[in-house]
């Protein structure tokens, strides 16, 4: 089974001036996870709801290690700028992030699954000749598995959670 087999083809995207607001309700409004901005044509970066979250997160100031008189920093100035970016932003392209992680329309579930773990990227465009052409999200991987009936049966799976296992 591929990517393109299970990804979904209505894909709503950001354009980059959607304000977070719009976002949000959108997110909330359609149930999804995560939308790609979009500008001419090309995906620019990705919008999710940790980094509608993150906003409101308590920092991670940069370090500094003092030295005579001087104080000097220990993390990037750029990764400080884009904390700060991100915190006050209110568009899409202030909080996105990027670069984006894609698949290939003809990427294995493993390889989306391996991509969506060591990544933590959901949900995760799908690309065919450098065109958006689908999305896919945990929950779309999850479905997939439900359906394919790849999840070994559970004895007691029929009386619920926390049912009793005979033994």
């Amino acid at each position: 089974m591929l990517a393109r087999d299970i990804m979904t083809t209505n894909v709503v995207t950001l354009s980059p001036d959607t304000p977070i607001r719009e976002i949000a309700r959108t997110f909330r409004r359609l149930g999804i996870t995560g939308a790609p901005v979009v500008e001419g044509g090309q995906v620019i970066g990705i919008v999710t709801e940790i980094d509608l979250i993150a906003r409101h997160a308590r920092p991670n100031y940069p370090v500094y290690l003092p030295l005579l008189d001087a104080k000097i920093p220990l993390g990037g100035q750029r990764e400080y700028r884009a904390l700060v970016r991100r915190i006050v932003g209110t568009t899409a392209r202030e909080i996105m992030t990027v670069p984006v992680k894609t698949v290939d329309a003809n990427a294995s579930l493993e390889e989306v699954a391996t991509l969506m773990v060591e990544s933590r990227a959901n949900p995760v465009p799908v690309m065919s000749a450098g065109k958006l052409v689908g999305i896919i999200g945990h929950t779309d991987l999850i479905q997939h598995l439900e359906e394919a009936q790849e999840l070994p049966a559970v004895a007691g799976e029929d009386e619920g959670v926390g049912g009793e296992v005979a033994g």
